[in-house]
């Protein structure tokens, strides 16, 4: 499994502590150094279950900066995808993702229930 986050993100921080603690093993990858490309976004959004807005990093600077939350809705799927794979601080962190599963931001009662059963 990995757990994808940015290092001096504090939600990613408190997530890993949380794996940690409850001895989840996983591989850690930097979003920002090893950024997700188009396919694993979209392989990824279709096993969250989740609509792919929800994949953004809404209170990041990036998304703000470029008025995102006015630009989302008149862009196509594919030109999301692509705009996320061009930096991963646009992605909402931390991601877990299992073999059929994604966890999109940390909650730690959706951790609880998804990952303390494996």
């Amino acid at each position: 499994m990995k757990f994808i986050c940015y290092p001096k993100c504090s939600t990613c921080k408190k997530a890993q502590k949380w794996l940690d603690a409850n001895d989840i093993s996983y591989e850690v990858r930097n979003i920002q150094a090893e950024r997700p490309d188009e396919k694993e976004l979209a392989l990824w959004q279709r096993q969250s279950g989740l609509p792919l807005r929800r994949f953004f990093n809404t209170s990041g600077l990036l998304y703000r900066s470029m008025d995102l939350a006015r630009k989302l809705d008149c862009m196509a799927e594919d030109e999301q995808l692509r705009l996320l794979s061009t930096d991963g601080l646009l992605v909402k962190r931390p991601l877990f993702v299992g073999s059929d599963f994604v966890l999109v931001g940390f909650k730690e009662t959706e951790w609880a229930e998804k990952l303390l059963k494996y």
